[in-house]
């Protein structure tokens, strides 16, 4: 239907970007239409985030053209897009945290007095009152973006778009970090822009969102555009084969290894309101799944086992000892690794891949006092290939890897350490399909080798296929447990929104 209409809104052709050593896009088309949301996948390094930073302004084509409303147009800059009516809201939010809501909505447009030349601010809040309002938030406008959830805060940068008059809309995996709750209000928003003719190019590694906001979708692979289908030919097979280049029969692979003594136990752990009284255990070569909705504790008590939050209460073995965790150097020498919820926190992005691989085994790195720089390549060069991370050298900026190969390098680092509890929160999200199966089997390899694997997700497919056991968190508590293949996706989400401790599943550790 809407290739019927006269003219595309957007049209991008023959789009090139070149970095050193990899070539990013080659000669890519693409076209948007009013009133469309248009899906873009592909996998980690398909080229996705340069198109959109391009679109954006934020990196700047090497050839090709970009026609809006059928008149050839340059971005050069952000300014140039946002002349242009092209907003980006990205994955990592921009606001600024010391700022208020209305500070942060005008910053670089604030309106002022014609006679005195200083901020009208009575306007400010009035305009920032109506921008709030369109986006289904009734807050403040003087509260600070520090004290924002996430999902408020996606929704104000997406009002703040809008205020600019954007025709554009670029959103870079919106729904990532968002709870149930604020998706749906998420998906009302894009509803309402798309109905008023606003056109969306949406990025996300959530194959589920396709049909339900969809009109078309177009995949690239690295680098180039394998195609693009109105969405009801786009099945999630046909899309995961267009991604990958091959088909994948099992998303969710998963290895039946014996099971051993106690890895990890953990006795009534506290941690203020946030945790409260958790019990449970690991044992080597299990993978127990921890599933929790946004609010309920399961980052603090992830943290809180590495070191990262100290405890109110409770005691922590690992492999029988008692440990007092205290910092993450307690924990590494515990023989505990994690991988964190936000990747990027977890990696030092302006180094290199081989000391990201290695900071948490130094001592195994040194010769006399000194790193040995090629032990150290060496390490780095087996894991890469073990992992088949994508890199063209072991001296790569972590920075210019795509997420996938950023969350390889973080799971190679706890394979150079040894460790024999492996903590991981939210490893899959904003990864694609093929790195997360690949991840999924780095879970089960780790596993059949006699580690303890604990993951914390809030994907429930997930952790229903890849999981020995299942826990329950809700309002900071171990509500239920269950045994892998012995729950529905209904009974788990029953404990998680409501907390009930009493029915199926019970409590155990």
């Amino acid at each position: 239907m809407l290739e019927t209409m006269r003219q595309p809104l957007l049209e991008l052709k023959d789009i090139k970007k070149t970095y050193p050593g990899v070539q990013a896009l080659k000669k890519v088309d693409f076209d948007l239409y009013p009133g469309e949301l248009h899906f873009l996948l592909g996998e980690n390094g398909a080229g996705k985030s340069t198109l959109m930073k391009i679109l954006s302004g934020s990196v700047q084509k090497d050839s090709g053209t970009i026609l809006l409303d059928g008149r050839e147009i340059a971005i050069t800059s952000p300014r140039d897009a946002d002349r242009h009516g092209v907003a980006m809201v990205y994955q990592e939010l921009s606001l600024f945290p010391a700022l208020s809501i209305a500070e942060n909505i005008m910053a670089g447009r604030l309106p002022r007095r014609n006679l005195t030349g200083t901020v009208d601010w009575r306007r400010v809040h009035a305009e920032c009152r109506e921008i709030l309002k369109g986006v289904g938030l009734d807050i403040s406008t003087t509260t600070l973006a520090q004290d924002l959830g996430v999902g408020a805060s996606q929704l104000i940068e997406i009002g703040k778009a809008i205020s600019r008059k954007a025709r554009v809309l670029l959103l870079d995996e919106p729904t990532s970090a968002l709870s149930v709750h604020e998706v749906e209000r998420l998906f009302s928003i894009i509803a309402d822009l798309l109905g008023r003719g606003i056109a969306i190019i949406y990025v996300s590694h959530k194959l589920a969102e396709v049909s339900r906001l969809a009109h078309r979708v177009t995949v690239l692979r690295d680098g180039e555009k394998v195609g693009t289908l109105p969405v009801n030919d786009a099945s999630e097979a046909t899309l995961i084969r267009m991604m990958v280049g091959r088909e994948v029969t099992d998303r969710y692979p998963k290895e039946i290894v014996p099971i051993g003594k106690p890895a990890l136990e953990v006795e009534k752990l506290s941690l203020g309101r946030r945790v409260r009284n958790v019990s449970f255990s690991v044992r080597e070569g299990e993978v127990v799944g921890v599933f929790g909705l946004r609010g309920s504790g399961r980052t603090s008590l992830a943290r809180s086992l590495f070191g990262l939050e100290p405890r109110d209460g409770g005691t922590i073995r690992v492999q029988g000892r008692l440990t007092d965790i205290r910092s993450p150097v307690d924990a590494i020498r515990a023989g505990l690794g994690y991988i964190t919820e936000e990747r990027k926190l977890g990696l030092v992005l302006r180094m290199g891949v081989a000391p990201n691989m290695t900071f948490a085994s130094l001592g195994s790195m040194l010769r006399y006092g000194l790193i040995d720089h090629a032990k150290e390549r060496q390490a780095a060069l087996g894991l890469v290939e073990r992992l088949r991370i994508v890199t063209p050298h072991v001296h790569q900026l972590v920075e210019f890897l795509s997420g996938g190969s950023q969350q390889k390098v973080a799971l190679a680092r706890w394979l150079c350490a040894r460790a024999r509890v492996l903590i991981m929160d939210e490893p899959t999200r904003g990864i694609d399909v093929g790195a997360k199966v690949e991840v999924y089997r780095f879970l089960s390899e780790q596993a059949r080798e006699g580690a303890g694997v604990l993951f914390f997700s809030s994907e429930l497919p997930e952790v229903m296929s890849i999981s020995d056991r299942i826990l329950v968190m809700a309002q900071g508590e171990l509500v239920a447990t269950f045994n892998g293949g012995e729950s529905t996706s209904d009974d788990i989400m029953a404990y998680a929104a409501g907390g009930s401790t009493n029915g199926p599943g019970g409590i155990s550790s």
